[in-house]
């Protein structure tokens, strides 16, 4: 049975007819554009359902509570991102194939910065379930393309330090206000391409340039 905590991170009904989607999709939207415009102070229930234009018993309907909205913000743009990096993950080539999820993670972040700042922040003190999971299955599948011969051991922690410097490097980026998709993609380019030229034995079969 779930904890009165967990119960109060859920959402209370899900959406099952078109006009119930709909409006569950104008609450995430007016969340969204709360926390990217005004930021966590002014991010209450009564704000969003104003936003949304919906009453705060039609909000309250679906969600008990801001975090309950928060995370299924936060899972919903995770949702999005595993899309399009499984999307890239099919390329043949797996050089290319990282390339194009690298350029998933730069075009995510650049989108809308602000939002994704809030979201990393608050994925961290909240800790729903995530895509992670997800994305470091996909991410392993690539690598293993080119390190076929390696352990389990060695793929699965290669795509976790990939995951962390991508990250790292994207919450960085979020901070600057001036930061350009093209540089962003190169930089990340650059931090995983030459982690993994130079991360173990094993993997001196990358290259150092891409």
């Amino acid at each position: 049975m779930p904890s009165p905590r967990k119960k109060q991170l859920q959402p209370r009904k899900r959406p099952a007819q078109a006009r119930s989607a709909e409006t569950v999709a104008v609450i995430l939207a007016a969340a969204a554009h709360i926390l990217e415009r005004d930021g966590y102070s002014q991010y209450s229930t009564n704000t969003i359902a104003k936003r949304a234009g919906v009453s705060i018993g039609s909000l309250y309907q679906y969600f008990p509570g801001k975090d309950a909205i928060t995370i299924a913000l936060i899972q919903q743009e995770g949702t999005r991102v595993v899309r399009a990096i499984e999307e890239a993950s099919l390329i043949g080539n797996w050089q290319d194939a990282l390339i194009a999820m690298i350029d998933v993670a730069a075009r995510h972040q650049i989108a809308r910065p602000a939002l994704a700042r809030i979201l990393d922040l608050e994925e961290s003190r909240l800790q729903p379930e995530n895509s992670k999971v997800e994305i470091l299955a996909i991410l392993e599948a690539v690598l293993k393309r080119r390190l076929s011969n390696a352990t389990h051991l060695c793929h699965r922690t290669l795509a976790v330090d990939v995951v962390a410097i991508t990250r790292g490097v994207t919450d960085m980026a979020a901070e600057q206000d001036d930061v350009s998709l093209d540089d962003l993609r190169h930089r990340l380019d650059c931090a995983v391409f030459g982690y993994l030229a130079r991360a173990c034995p094993t993997c001196a079969v990358f290259p150092a340039e891409t």
